[in-house]
């Protein structure tokens, strides 16, 4: 989101950005303020947490799921009032699911104005996934019917959308099928490369792994327990020399208190690029989820040699043992442990053909030119309907 709404700035568009300021993701009134004159942003403190006595009130008196209601704020809907009502607008676009609710407001107050949803997912597949893949079936029970009032809120809300930007081609046929109306395009998330430069003086070292990610997300947090669970163990055994590096914000306590033989717990690190740098393999054992991993995009943007399934890298050209490499079983992710450990994955080739693939396909310069086709497209509609 922040590369877009950037790289729009940049490219001399004047842009607003109306943000919830959640406990989760605080951030101070100036954060955007270096992007210049062309960036405006207004918080509103939303208090989103979550709260079991909520949940439970949510699945037994309203018809939002949970996940939406958590975003619904009067005072959001006040303040966006104020802004539709004072300033000029050529197109609003809302980022994600949680906050599609508010296309009511905007259809409502200024029906001529197009909106474009930016969907990073649908949101209902992750939870239909997560629910399948749980062992407790009261959990699973739950996560079901999440999945189904998600399902229903999106099959409702957004087909009221002017134009939906997918993140995946997977993505953008779902939505035809959730019965989106066109334009539904692919745009694929971006790489600001400027950020992402590899530095010389940090090498990687070897027989090293790393995961890094939030760990709040509960795909994180189930693709960490399987791989802790189906693959760590056996690797140790046979490769007693790997280490594995573990790196993100808000870990849950039994990853923060992890005491497992060859694993390293960092918590929060200041810089994620150099972190990735540091380690020779980057891992992201991912069975559940939506949309597009951002984190795949900058560790190939830096060079990196990644391990993924093939659910979480959907979405990403890649080619595995090309710019990638990917795999799905605990056995077939323990003989590529193997390989790199004995030297016989060529991991720095695959990384080479990585970061040329993101400076092809990934650059945050292009994707921003996909958003301003998509505007221009929209707006001789908006002329002709004023």
């Amino acid at each position: 989101m922040y590369d877009v709404a950037a790289g729009l700035a940049r490219a001399g568009h004047r842009v607003t950005v109306l943000a919830l300021n959640t406990p989760k993701h605080e951030q101070p009134a100036t954060v955007l303020d270096h992007l210049g004159p062309n960036m405006r942003l207004v918080t509103v403190a939303v208090d989103t947490r979550l709260s079991p006595v909520k949940a439970l009130k949510n699945l037994l008196s309203s018809m939002l799921p949970y996940n939406v209601e958590r975003f619904v704020s009067p005072a959001v809907e006040a303040r966006l009032v104020e802004l539709l009502e004072q300033e000029h607008f050529d197109v609003v676009q809302v980022e994600g699911t949680f906050v599609a609710w508010y296309v009511a407001v905007l259809k409502r107050l200024a029906p001529t104005l197009p909106v474009v949803l930016r969907a990073h997912n649908l949101e209902h597949t992750i939870w239909q996934q997560l629910a399948k893949n749980t062992r407790n079936p009261l959990k699973r029970w739950y996560l079901q019917t999440l999945a189904r009032r998600l399902q229903e809120f999106e099959q409702q809300v957004l087909p009221r959308f002017d134009a939906v930007a997918a993140i995946t081609e997977a993505d953008q046929q779902r939505l035809r099928q959730l019965g989106c109306p066109e334009p539904v395009v692919f745009v694929p998330a971006g790489v600001d490369l400027t950020r992402f430069r590899r530095d010389p003086a940090l090498r990687p070292r070897p027989r090293t792994l790393c995961m890094i990610g939030s760990f709040d997300w509960l795909p994180n947090q189930e693709g960490l327990d399987w791989f802790l669970r189906e693959v760590w163990p056996e690797a140790r055994r046979q490769f007693p020399a790997l280490e594995l590096h573990l790196a993100g914000k808000n870990l849950p306590t039994r990853f923060a208190s992890l005491q497992v033989p060859g694993v390293t717990v960092h918590g929060f690190v200041e810089s994620a690029a150099a972190f990735m740098q540091q380690h020779g393999l980057m891992l992201v054992p991912l069975l559940s989820g939506g949309g597009m991993r951002i984190k795949i995009v900058e560790g190939m943007a830096l060079g990196r040699c990644i391990l993924s399934t093939s659910l979480g890298a959907e979405g990403i050209h890649v080619k595995s043992g090309f710019d990638i490499v990917l795999a799905d079983s605990a056995a077939e992710w323990l003989a590529q442990l193997g390989r790199y450990y004995h030297g016989e994955l060529g991991a720095a080739a695959i990384g080479e053909e990585a970061a040329r693939t993101v400076a092809r396909r990934y650059d945050n310069a292009r994707v921003v030119e996909s958003f301003l086709d998509l505007y221009t497209i929209l707006l001789p509609a908006r002329v002709a309907a004023d």
